[in-house]
């Protein structure tokens, strides 16, 4: 059986004795065993990145873009085979995977820009003689942690921009899925990046706190859910580190009365079952202003949830694939029964769904909850599986009281004619990512992507300009050449322009 190993200092690696199952979530068949990195094996990745960094800070700008740029002509060649890994491990539908790994090329785009992006800001005459600027340079060794249900794209925030930087990098991708990571940290050797200033190590939580606490690295990034997230800032930090860590999300839509209802019922389908509904970005509580909005609303997604095809991923004709693994599986069903025993209605129900020929496969239908309530702990907890809430309000400043009172603020929309609402909306809603008339306001590569509260811990976004001041610290330099022969006197009063 295939084991897939790290990548260390331009080599593949598989030697540690500890392993994991990859399953393949459409049939709970073993297609892989994973190498899980001891400390040894991740302090190795973090040697190789130190070697290697002296020489990549001091490579231009320019050099590191060429590098990116056939690194993206290697994702665009390859993207079939990156899609497939995804689907195989992750167990969305191709369609999907394709557009994950599209947003994860337009960062890499982005990142082909550093020489524009790193240029500073320079200021002649500040005094007499006197010029300044300031620069951007890299931090040194930087480390990337991300999640399972976006293999591809998250880690495609992380180490383009930072090896564009300057800097080198450790990757640990999800053990769950982790080939179409490993494919495509290959790809970027093979478009030229220098062994040792992209390193991959699998692994657990010893990968994970070796990363966290070994001083030789300088930044961390983390995507997942918010316990860890709060964890990995905590401990990052302690030891002196940079943070970024994503955590969970409860992603609100608010169903205005002069809504669009079909509009919106198509782009709730998507946004809340989509991927299966494992995407922190994804819509898991439709707020519907008034009953007549809800009534409506919910007859319009039980006939379309009626039509949604399940099964999967590798069949581009479904609309939605399985769950990630069966323990996932059975907690999202617990959800769906304290979701009943706390007295929300289940006006759909998936739970029996069975997928003929993938009988022994984590699939869980669309599941439609009315009537549910601030408390209950499916509108309190982030579910991550397909489940929908629709909650009932009278009004527009009801529906944003309920979400600016959640613990999360990733993401949240509204559906409305009208102008002045969604303003106000925009405006006052406590929440780090806004839609209006979309579902998903996931940020073009060229804004930053980050929500507020307990959805994100640190200061800074990802990818964007925000991920330039991520990676990088500002050096202000002050210059003065004084005129030959000239000499003066010292000067005991703190130095101004005047």
């Amino acid at each position: 059986m295939n084991t897939i190993g790290h990548l260390i200092n331009g080599t593949t690696t598989a030697n540690d004795s500890r392993q994991q199952e990859v399953m393949n979530p459409s049939t709970s068949a073993v297609i892989a065993k994973v190498a899980l990195a001891s400390r040894a094996t991740v302090e190795d990745a973090i040697a190789a990145a130190e070697a290697a960094y002296p020489a990549w800070r001091d490579t231009p700008p320019i050099k590191r873009a060429r590098i990116l740029f056939r690194f993206k002509e290697l994702l665009e060649t390859n993207a079939d085979k990156i899609c497939e890994l995804i689907t195989r491990e992750h167990g969305k539908v191709l369609g999907d995977a394709m557009g994950e790994l599209q947003r994860g090329i337009e960062n890499v785009e982005y990142a082909c820009g550093i020489p524009e992006l790193l240029k500073g800001e320079h200021s002649r005459n500040v005094g007499p003689g006197i010029d300044a600027w300031s620069e951007f340079q890299p931090l040194g060794v930087c480390a990337g942690i991300t999640p399972f249900n976006f293999p591809a794209m998250v880690p495609l925030w992380m180490w383009p921009m930072a090896i564009a930087c300057g800097n080198t990098f450790v990757l640990k991708p999800s053990e769950r899925a982790p080939s179409s990571a490993l494919f495509i940290a290959q790809l970027g050797l093979e478009a030229g990046i220098p062994a040792g200033v992209l390193n991959l190590v699998n692994g657990d939580k010893e990968a994970v706190d070796t990363l966290l606490t070994d001083q030789r690295i300088q930044a961390v990034s983390f995507v997942g859910s918010t316990p860890v997230a709060e964890y990995v800032y905590r401990t990052g930090t302690a030891s002196g580190k940079r943070v970024q860590a994503f955590g969970g999300a409860k992603n609100h839509a608010v169903i205005m009365p002069d809504a669009d209802l079909d509009s919106a019922a198509n782009a709730l389908m998507g946004a809340a079952y989509g991927s299966c509904g494992e995407r922190c970005m994804a819509i898991s509580v439709a707020v519907a202003v008034g009953d007549a909005v809800a009534d409506a609303l919910i007859g319009k997604l039980k006939a379309h949830i009626a039509k949604l095809k399940v099964g999967d991923g590798m069949d581009n004709n479904n609309d939605m694939g399985p769950l990630i693994s069966r323990a996932h599986l059975e907690k999202i069903r617990s959800y769906i029964a304290k979701g009943i025993e706390e007295g929300a209605e289940l006006v759909v129900d998936g739970r029996d769904l069975k997928v003929t020929g993938f009988e022994d496969g984590n699939f869980l239908g669309a599941c439609l909850f009315d009537k549910v309530k601030e408390g209950m702990t499916i509108h309190r907890d982030e579910i991550f599986g397909p489940v929908l809430c629709v909650m009932r309000v009278r009004t527009l400043q009801e529906a944003m009281e309920i979400i600016n009172a959640h613990e999360y603020g990733n993401g949240t929309c509204i559906f409305t004619r009208d102008g002045e609402a969604a303003r106000y909306f925009s405006d006052n809603i406590k929440v780090g990512m806004v839609g209006i008339n979309v579902p998903l306001p996931v940020p073009v590569a060229y804004h930053s992507f980050g929500g507020w509260k307990r959805s994100l811990f640190g200061d800074l976004h990802a990818y964007g300009p925000d991920s330039v001041r991520f990676y990088t610290k500002r050096k202000a330099v002050t210059q003065r050449w004084p005129a030959s022969g000239l000499r003066e006197g010292a000067q005991f009063n703190f130095p101004s322009n005047d």
